[in-house]
């Protein structure tokens, strides 16, 4: 009887996340940056953000590939984490203060806005 219990139970928990699962969203947004150390500080802002599960830049498109629970955040708020420790986007721009206090190697040419 325990073991019916146990093995519903499980069922129910899998099919659970797996419906939390299907509500997640993927997209890719362009942020500017040039390195690994840009890289590092760009996935640790857009993993800060409340709801976002996976963040990857690449280096060599500026891409950044985000899934995150639209129930819980948006595109415009990990954009605005990304901004906040000095990396444009193309719909936001970094504070030029913050922007000019990234390493030498990190500071890429600006788009103009």
């Amino acid at each position: 009887m325990k073991r019916k219990i146990f093995i519903t139970l499980t069922m129910v928990l899998a099919f659970g996340m797996g419906l939390m699962a299907q509500n997640l969203k993927t997209e890719k947004v362009k942020v500017y940056g040039n390195c690994g150390s840009c890289e590092k500080r760009i996935d640790k802002a857009a993993k800060s953000v409340d709801g976002v599960t996976k963040a990857n830049w690449d280096k060599e498109t500026s891409m950044l590939e985000v899934t995150y629970d639209p129930a819980k955040t948006n595109l415009e708020k990990i954009q605005t984490a990304v901004t906040k420790v000095g990396h444009d986007t193309d719909a936001m721009k970094a504070d030029d203060k913050t922007y000019s206090s990234l390493p030498k190697c990190c500071q890429y040419e600006r788009p103009k806005k």
